[in-house]
């Protein structure tokens, strides 16, 4: 099957083309047809399968059949839960309109919004935005909705996750009931679902990898170990490995920045990536990674989604998720688009449940290793840190941006208009 066969325009299949792609992904040679035909659509896609591709091809093709309008009135509206997702998600909007009439950029909090007003007054056929930038703006009267023809909702797990189910209602209602709409997410759950048919109009489904299955030419490896003794261990695994480029997760933000403290003063070049960061200093330290001059990014879960990085050849579990669908979305950063990619999880004596948890929904036994020198500690216990306790230490699913009204960003989106349940004020920083 090729680009050509699914029906898409010349100035398309030229951009496609120039990217170096011949055939589509599975995710691709499913969704595109259907969007194509005018239909909604509700896909399941893994990281890393091109699913990006899969809304944005057919939706530039839809827009540019249509004569673009004087004034530029936003005809396309592609939501995405983070800061990271948006950019990378205009990216590729900027790189396969390259040869169409089609005008679109990316707004998101985090950063002055007057170069964002200024591009939007200008018109924009295509908006790709995070929830709170977005609903600012339009409280602002800077940006109108009402000529939505076609509506994006991606990484839709990943928005309930993060609490934006409100958000999404009230976007919902600022655009024409007549529209296309699609829906991408990781996964079919029950509350996908139930969102998906208060959003959808008799959708097509589709889906290109089993549900919440990892993909198979990652390697994973698990390494029990000492919980005192883990920031020696992968300092030792990075050096003595010679590992050029690896993604480190850990459960809290202050954790990562004590972890990259640690890898610096070992001499291995090292940058956080979380919710505290400001846009500059976490577009910086991407950059860095990508480019070769930051050779670990030490990240929380914010960076578990949406991060393209090319040909990644190792992420390490610091400390394992205590969701074992994290387990997936994290280590999806590597073996992206059939490259191999190596997945080692750190663990330790507490962390033993949400091991059992991860091998159980990926079905297979991890490998597992003990390095001499840094064994596991035969008296801690095995008994994960109870639910209280985790809000209390970070170390919970939403820990990492609990204290994110505190940062210098933190009034630079939509906290100052509507009030927020608790659980809804952990996540704000991330929601930018």
């Amino acid at each position: 099957m090729s680009f050509k066969s699914l029906g898409l325009s010349e100035p398309l299949l030229k951009a496609i083309q120039k990217k170096g792609y011949e055939t589509p992904s599975p995710i691709q040679a499913k969704a595109i047809p259907p969007v194509l035909e005018g239909k909604d659509v509700l896909a399941s896609a893994q990281t890393g399968t091109g699913k990006t591709a899969g809304f944005t091809l057919p939706l530039l093709h839809l827009l540019s059949n249509n004569t673009a309008q004087r004034h530029r009135p936003i005809r396309a509206l592609i939501l995405t839960p983070t800061r990271e997702l948006a950019a990378q998600v205009f990216a590729n909007v900027k790189e396969y309109s390259e040869f169409l009439n089609i005008r679109s950029t990316v707004i998101f909090g985090g950063v002055n919004q007057k170069p964002q007003v200024n591009k939007l007054s200008q018109g924009v056929d295509v908006l790709v935005a995070t929830p709170g930038r977005l609903i600012d703006l339009e409280n602002q009267g800077v940006l109108s909705l009402k000529h939505v023809e076609i509506f994006v909702l991606d990484e839709a797990d990943r928005m309930l996750d993060m609490g934006f189910l409100r958000d999404i209602e009230r976007v919902m209602k600022l655009m024409p009931n007549k529209r296309q709409n699609l829906m991408f997410s990781a996964t079919f759950s029950k509350d996908i679902k139930k969102l998906a048919y208060s959003i959808l109009n008799n959708p097509t489904q589709v889906e290109a990898t089993p549900e919440n299955t990892a993909v198979e030419v990652i390697e994973q490896k698990v390494y029990r170990v000492a919980k005192g003794k883990k920031t020696g261990l992968i300092i030792k695994l990075i050096s003595e490995g010679e590992w050029q480029q690896v993604l480190v997760f850990t459960r809290t933000k202050h954790g990562a920045n004590k972890l990259c403290k640690k890898m610096i003063s070992a001499g291995i070049t090292a940058a956080a990536i979380h919710g505290n960061k400001s846009q500059g200093a976490r577009t910086k330290a991407l950059a860095g990674f990508k480019n070769g001059t930051v050779r670990v990014l030490v990240a929380t879960d914010i960076a578990a989604r949406g991060l393209d990085i090319p040909l990644l050849p190792h992420v390490v579990n610091f400390e394992l998720p205590n969701i074992s669908e994290d387990y997936v979305h994290r280590i999806g950063r590597t073996g992206r688009a059939g490259a191999e990619g190596q997945a080692i999880s750190l663990v330790s004596a507490d962390e033993t449940a949400y091991l059992r948890g991860i091998e159980k929904l990926i079905g297979e036994k991890i490998e597992m290793e003990i390095v001499e020198g840094f064994e596991p500690d035969p008296n801690a216990s095995t008994e994960p840190i109870k639910p209280g306790q985790n809000r209390n230490k970070g170390r919970g699913r939403n820990s990492n941006s609990r204290n994110s009204g505190k940062s210098k960003n933190s009034n630079s989106d939509r906290n100052k208009s509507r009030n927020r349940n608790r659980n809804r004020n952990r996540n704000t920083d991330n929601r930018r």
